[in-house]
């Protein structure tokens, strides 16, 4: 229950910078891994705060990009109000929202302890953790693929075809929808595609990181998975990070996809003992 003299209501653009206060002065902030900031998501109906006296004591943001696909985008809360009541107040108010809209499924990725105890005594379901992996400089042999097979670089005139392919990819809550995906774009130090028969069939986004590169995106035509596709991306990866002299790259999957898993330990990939909890639940 919301105590007197509190608000819950939509947040606005006039809001930006108590929000930007509470998200960066309070100790309690949870941001999804994301290439989008909290506050670029400020003008979408999904964005609640709580509010006292002109000042912001919690918010929330779960809008559902791709369409149907909810992650927690931002949850952050002052020190004068509890972590239940913050949350109780406005996940009831954005998932009546959620629900108005047809329904959708909501996920939050728990990278921090507080927010890992407030799901587990939420509705939300624990379904996989996230595992982080890296790989240290074992060399890879460039990737030896049929000559009606084309590995190059990623244009912006692909990101249509990759958004495809990351559909036909990925379940619902993994999709990158378009905008998204045109700022991972922006943001990528290697990025290349793969075609077959004229057509993209798969595609992989690394961006910089100190001493090397994140792969943050492979993907594969589910038709086109087999083929060693994801391999010849990994290993055209490492051999262009080589040449500029890194010697790292991280990447993250999901505790139980084996075949991602497979892939990465076969070019040398281990884990590095971080992991986060994914918990899903369909409103």
């Amino acid at each position: 229950m919301i105590g007197l003299g509190l608000q819950v209501r939509p947040a606005e653009m006039q809001d930006r910078q108590m929000i930007s206060d509470l998200i960066f002065h309070q100790n309690h902030a949870h941001r999804h891994l994301d290439w989008r900031p909290p506050l670029d998501w400020l003008g979408s109906p999904h964005f609640w705060i709580i509010e006292e006296s002109g000042r912001a004591l919690a918010a929330l943001a779960c809008p559902p990009e791709p369409p149907g696909a909810a992650w927690i985008r931002l949850f952050a809360f002052s020190g004068s109000i509890s972590a239940s009541q913050a949350w109780n107040a406005l996940w009831s108010e954005a998932s009546a929202e959620l629900r108005a809209l047809g329904g959708a499924q909501a996920g939050v990725i728990a990278m921090q302890g507080w927010m890992r105890e407030l799901m587990s005594h939420s509705d939300f379901s624990f379904v996989h953790n996230i595992i982080m992996l890296e790989w240290r400089g074992r060399p890879a042999l460039p990737p030896s693929l049929p000559a009606d097979v084309i590995l190059r670089p990623m244009t912006q005139a692909d990101l249509p075809a990759a958004e495809e392919v990351d559909a036909e990819a990925f379940d619902r809550m993994w999709h990158v929808s378009r905008p998204n995906l045109e700022r991972a774009f922006a943001q990528v130090m290697v990025a290349d595609v793969i075609e077959a028969r004229g057509r993209v069939v798969g595609y992989q986004l690394s961006t910089a990181k100190t001493g090397g590169a994140h792969l943050a995106r492979l993907a594969v035509r589910k038709e086109a998975q087999g083929f060693g596709f994801g391999s010849a991306l990994v290993a055209n990866l490492i051999v262009q990070l080589r040449r500029r002299g890194g010697e790292l790259i991280s990447v993250n999957t999901q505790h139980d996809n084996r075949a991602s898993l497979t892939l990465y330990r076969k070019f040398g990939f281990e884990r590095t003992g971080e992991e986060y909890p994914v918990y899903l639940l369909s409103v």
